[in-house]
């Protein structure tokens, strides 16, 4: 295996073993503090989430791309010259970046509260961000690392960091929240207020794995700083001027979802209040921004991983004009992701009343809101590879452009649709700004790499068939299921889960091995596993 696709398959894992954690921890935290509560936590960490994204400024990416390409060239003085400077801009950025949000804790807050009906105090809300806070202090010095290993080829260092650190935080999340809540029966918002700080927690044994891992390869760097030959005169300002440029659109690609969820948390309180929903709109808030997004992203997780690995791969295909090349990449990579998650989205739709039940409660609400936002969890996939395809082809600043137009789209919508629609508008409006910022990403592509694909259109029109045929044989299945087994308990929903989801799994892997769109799209592998499955029969 080649030190890129080692590189790529290491940090995929530890990205794919921490966005799994991540969904995990979420069900037995509901169990302690609640459906009502947990909203709390989310109100936290959308402005959390987009400070950290400044703080850090896509430094991971955006140091290795710096650190490899003057190591390439034998200035290994230049990386550890940012990496030196780089420390100091660190602190400065991460306590400026706690300060900000400290002080903002209550403006914010009071922007959240809008009706005296709601759940919350403007208090209470302030609180959990102050406590969240703390961590923009520790999680840059991480960023900054990772993209040093990185740099110089070392992938371990930044998934194993990863996976200890939301080991960390959920260990101490969970376990700070049972303390709370079971042995010392206080209040589930003490709870949230110490799970919010885990964070804080949680980046700092990160920050402990990197400590040992430069440790160990500090005699590596020594030896190679020694060897370094100069590229000429780098000042600091040019240095962070390069690093910026790579970081900018890193930044905001990592912003998406947050920045679309920022939207929300400003205008969708008042947006319901104004229509008489003030008592409701923080659970509701929850079930879309939280619960039922920490489902829907499962599918795009695939996304992520694909991103990661199209972006070196893109890269080195168009600075090599191999244009015909970075066409067929892209016609693979779209007909794969979209044979994987519009299924997969679909399928939740269908099945959201039970798995709902199964992984929070039995909510005619949350079922709702999970049945409808599913399927804008291909808009999140095709966003992810859109963009990786513009960085691919060197055209980052469209990603800027797109989102930023997505964005003010769902802003102009979302308190019309509200109004209208109520939660299932604020998903409409969310459908409608990555629909138009995914439309832009692909002008740009076919007009930058004159692309046209009458094949890959064919290939979506033969999944879409497929997926209908499968839905309505799942549909069909369980409906008739519910007339002898009923949803009550979550025995039962794990029931109706296995059996149709395994349905349905069977009748769309049949009709795409049968038709040879599964040989097509997944290759050798596919018929190697056939073949090892039937010697084994």
């Amino acid at each position: 295996m080649s030190s890129l696709m080692k590189g790529t398959a290491i940090l995929t894992i530890g990205l794919f073993l921490s966005k799994a954690l991540g969904l995990i921890y979420i069900f037995p935290f509901y169990a302690l503090v609640g459906e009502e509560n947990v909203v709390l936590y989310q109100y936290a960490y959308i402005p959390y989430n987009i400070l950290l994204s400044i703080a850090i400024s896509g430094a991971p990416i955006a140091v290795s791309k710096f650190v490899s390409k003057y190591n390439a060239i034998g200035d290994y003085e230049a990386g550890r010259k940012l990496v030196r400077s780089g420390l100091l801009v660190m602190i400065v950025t991460g306590i400026v970046s706690f300060i900000a949000l400290y002080l903002l804790a209550t403006p914010i807050a009071h922007i959240v509260i809008k009706d005296d009906e709601q759940i919350f105090t403007v208090a209470q809300i302030a609180e959990v961000i102050r406590w969240v806070s703390f961590a923009l202090i520790v999680v840059p010095f991480m960023s900054l690392t990772r993209g040093f290993f990185q740099g110089y080829g070392h992938y371990m260092p930044t998934s194993v960091s990863q996976l200890i650190e939301q080991i960390v935080r959920i260990i101490v999340l969970l376990g700070g929240a049972f303390v709370v809540v079971v042995l010392m029966e206080k209040d589930a918002l003490v709870a949230i207020n110490f799970a919010v700080f885990a964070a804080t927690i949680g980046a700092i044994g990160g920050l402990v794995v990197l400590y040992f891992y430069w440790k160990k390869h500090q005699p590596e760097f020594d030896t190679l700083r020694a060897t370094s030959v100069s590229s000429g005169e780098l000042s600091y300002g040019k240095i962070y001027k390069e690093v910026i440029t790579y970081s900018i659109p890193i930044v905001f690609v990592g912003l998406a979802i947050s920045l679309f969820q920022l939207v929300d948390m400003f205008t969708f309180n008042s947006a319901m209040a104004s229509i008489g929903l003030a008592a409701v709109t923080d659970t509701y808030f929850g079930m879309f921004t939280f619960l039922t997004h920490k489902i829907v992203v499962i599918p795009v997780m695939l996304a992520t991983g694909f991103s990661m690995a199209l972006v070196p791969a893109i890269t080195k295909l168009y600075m090599e004009k191999n244009y015909g090349a970075v066409r067929e990449s892209m016609d693979k990579t779209f007909q794969i992701l979209l044979f994987i998650t519009v299924p997969a989205a679909v399928g939740i739709s269908l099945l959201a009343d039970d798995i709902y039940h199964l992984l929070y409660s039995k909510s005619a609400m949350g079922a709702e809101v999970l049945a409808n936002y599913a399927p804008v969890a291909i808009l999140f996939a095709l966003f992810s590879v859109t963009a990786a395809l513009l960085q691919g082809i060197d055209y980052q600043k469209w990603i800027v452009t797109s989102l930023t137009i997505g964005v003010l789209t769902k802003l102009t919508l979302n308190t019309v649709l509200i109004q209208q629609f109520e939660v299932n508008g604020a998903i409409l409006a969310t459908a409608i700004g990555y629909a138009v910022t995914i439309l832009i990403n692909l002008v740009v592509i076919v007009r930058v790499l004159k692309y046209r694909s009458p094949q890959l259109v064919k290939r979506v029109l033969t999944i879409l068939l497929l997926t209908a045929i499968m839905a309505l044989n799942v549909y069909v299945v369980s409906r008739l299921m519910g007339l002898w087994l009923p949803h009550d308990t979550k025995l039962q929903a794990i029931i109706h889960l296995a059996v149709t989801v395994s349905f349905g799994l069977f009748v769309y892997g049949f009709l795409s091995y049968k038709i040879g769109l599964a040989q097509q799209l997944l290759g050798k592998r596919l018929d190697g596993v056939l073949r090892k499955l039937r010697v084994k029969k």
